[in-house]
């Protein structure tokens, strides 16, 4: 196999890769689900929806732990799919570094 196939498929892969991505969407949950959150394979937030039980003036600092905790458990997720496809892709290789 020479260098330009190997580029192109390269490339190839990489085009696939970001369609997958930006058709991902992954749903994370927090506080026994007062709190959910969509986001895509580009991790920006789709949607978000708080269960008005969530909403206290008294506590703003738990919703605010919520939406983190939620964002943070979404964002991971994403991570989690690209490193599988990623995976997949590759055969399983393992390159320093890339995950």
């Amino acid at each position: 196999m020479n260098i330009q196939q190997m580029m192109k498929q390269a490339q190839q892969m990489q085009e696939r890769m970001q369609k997958q991505m930006a058709e991902l969407r992954v749903e994370a949950t927090a506080g026994g689900g007062m709190v959910t959150v969509v986001i895509n394979g580009a991790k920006q937030l789709q949607s978000i929806k708080i269960d008005p039980e969530a909403v206290s003036k008294e506590d703003v600092e738990m919703l605010q732990d919520l939406i983190l905790a939620a964002v943070n458990d979404a964002h991971r997720k994403v991570d989690e799919a690209m490193n599988e496809q990623m995976g997949g892709m590759m055969g399983g290789m393992k390159i320093p570094g890339m995950f």
